[in-house]
């Protein structure tokens, strides 16, 4: 059962990893797929509290912490199940340093992103992360960096770990 479902996983992968010509898709696929990267959101989300009010800097602190919340279990998880990465030329990066697949970072970090947004508000945030966070899950898998499974499993990790950041931190 377990070799049939790896399998239907791999099978599944390879045929939504079909953006290998470059053109639109792809460099869709790419600026998604990158949208999720931890530094990208570090440094913006820094800058927010540096620079924001009361109300953004919080936020940004929230969000803060589900990062990093969200990256200690990524990976714990990735170095316990070690699963390498689908077979590829693209993100070499991450291909150097970071070896394994399983789970997504970039889908557990887009959604715990999308559920603290939805939780802190504002409302219009919620949503555009909402929008966001599964086409950066499926870039990942288009681009051939993870499999299906991965970014399930970061998505459930994700929506976990929002709904943690969110209820550790006092709403004052």
């Amino acid at each position: 059962m377990r070799q049939r479902l790896l399998t239907a996983d791999m099978q599944l992968s390879a045929w939504l990893g079909g953006v290998k010509e470059s053109g639109c898709l792809r460099l869709l696929a790419v600026i998604l797929a990158h949208s999720g990267d931890s530094w990208f959101w570090l440094a913006g989300l820094g800058m927010l509290w540096w620079v924001g009010d009361d109300y953004w800097r919080f936020r940004a602190g929230v969000f803060l912490i589900g990062i990093v919340i969200t990256a200690v279990l990524v990976m714990l998880m990735k170095l316990t199940v070690r699963r390498e990465r689908p077979e590829g030329d693209w993100g070499g990066f991450y291909r150097r340093t970071d070896p394994h697949s399983f789970p997504s970072g970039h889908a557990a970090r887009s959604i715990a992103l999308a559920v603290m947004a939805l939780s802190l508000g504002p409302p219009w945030l919620g949503l555009v992360l909402l929008a966001w966070a599964p086409l950066v899950s499926l870039a990942r898998v288009a681009l051939g960096v993870h499999y299906v499974s991965d970014v399930i499993i970061g998505g459930i990790l994700g929506l976990l770990t929002g709904a943690l950041s969110v209820y550790i931190v006092p709403i004052g």
